[in-house]
């Protein structure tokens, strides 16, 4: 299967093929660091390992690579600089610039893989100053030798795409501030915050204007909405008319835009028929979310769904006789609008022969729409 062009219409709203795109990167990193990938895929690098279970690729960033690389290349001038080093499990960040200089603390998860924060860079309003100055003297360069690897990596087994930094008030909610912080600046400064924002907004004009020039077709906004942290009063404020200006403006450059939403979702549900993207990537439905299936496509539209199936369903709590079910029902639903993977990974010990499962029902599911059948009928 040639999932690279499968991709592209599906996006075209051509297509009648399922791809199958489980992302498999962070099982595969914890499971190779504790030693316990089955044997049946040890021998197995990730790219193997994705062509072995008959998956597609969504996202290369290096293989094997702990951190990730990034397409997008960030350059500090104007006396900027970011520091990062690693000591018993932490990760000390120090941001440097004239301005002033600001400290964060990152936990690295059990296995070495992921991490959070635990001390946020703004600390009080002052800070806003800080990284005012450092974002205005942040450049951007596109990482043709990544892209480059991607492609001969991949082949036509995905289509290059990639996220890169959430949007102003996202970042400032989950990476810069916190959510205790954000929140206090959005009732107690609510001005200065929207002076923040907007400044934050226009030091990303150069960004956007590499991301519509570079060679990538579709693109991803990583911005992990949940309506828990992103209520209504906030969506519509400080997130609707942001993504509106710059998925249009990729629009115009021929892109494809899909957005990762992958928390609680149903307060936000009214706005999903309205919003600018092509694709809502990461959405998590019950049992592991608070929306339904049916409750989804009703708001969705002729927007493309990439993942639909939970997590939680690889998880040995579930049969496969249960999964089998519940990925039947996604592709009825859905198909031809969809892109099917996990919602959003596979988690750390789930059953990895359940990826293949799911990639035979697939298989089967793409013959029987090429013979005008169903999944059933062709068992």
């Amino acid at each position: 299967m040639v999932w690279r062009e499968e991709i592209l219409r599906t996006f075209e709203g051509k297509n009648s093929v399922v791809v199958w795109q489980p992302r498999l990167e962070h099982w595969y990193r914890v499971n190779s660091a504790l030693g316990l990938v089955p044997e049946e895929y040890r021998d197995l690098s990730l790219i193997p390992l994705y062509r072995y279970l008959g998956a597609s690729i969504r996202y290369y960033f290096g293989e094997g690579t702990v951190p990730p690389q990034d397409y997008v290349i960030y350059e500090y001038i104007g006396g900027v600089r970011v520091e990062e080093r690693q000591e018993n499990g932490f990760v000390e960040v120090v941001i440097h610039s004239p301005k002033g200089t600001l400290h964060g603390r990152k936990r690295l998860g059990e296995w070495g893989c992921s991490w959070h924060y635990v001390e946020y860079p703004i600390k009080k309003v002052e800070d806003l100053a800080v990284m005012e100055y450092v974002l205005a003297h942040t450049r951007y360069h596109f990482n043709e030798k990544l892209y480059e690897e991607a492609k001969v990596t991949i082949g036509d087994f995905g289509e290059v795409q990639f996220y890169w930094g959430r949007s102003p008030f996202q970042k400032l909610l989950l990476e810069y501030a916190g959510m205790e912080n954000t929140f206090i600046l959005l009732h107690d400064y609510p001005q200065r915050l929207q002076e923040y924002l907007k400044r934050a907004g226009e030091s990303e004009d150069a960004l956007f204007e590499l991301l519509a020039s570079c060679p990538v077709k579709v693109l991803n906004f990583g911005e992990n909405i949940d309506a828990h942290f992103d209520p209504p009063p906030v969506f519509e404020k400080y997130l609707l008319p942001y993504y509106r200006q710059r998925v249009e403006e990729l629009h115009k450059a021929g892109k494809y835009c899909h957005i990762h939403m992958d928390g609680r979702l149903k307060p936000l549900l009214q706005y999903i028929p309205d919003l600018p993207f092509d694709g809502i990537e990461g959405v998590t439905p019950l049992p592991q979310g608070d929306v339904s299936l049916e409750e989804l496509k009703e708001v969705v539209g002729d927007k493309v769904i990439l993942d639909g199936i939970p997590a939680i369903l690889f998880l040995p709590d579930y049969s496969v006789e249960e999964l089998e079910s519940y990925t039947e029902t996604v592709l009825k639903l859905f198909h031809p609008r969809i892109i099917l993977g996990i919602s959003d990974e596979l988690p750390p010990f789930g059953e990895i022969n359940k990826v293949k499962r799911v990639a035979e029902i697939v298989e089967t599911w793409n013959r029987g729409k090429a013979r005008g059948k169903t999944a059933r009928e062709n068992p």
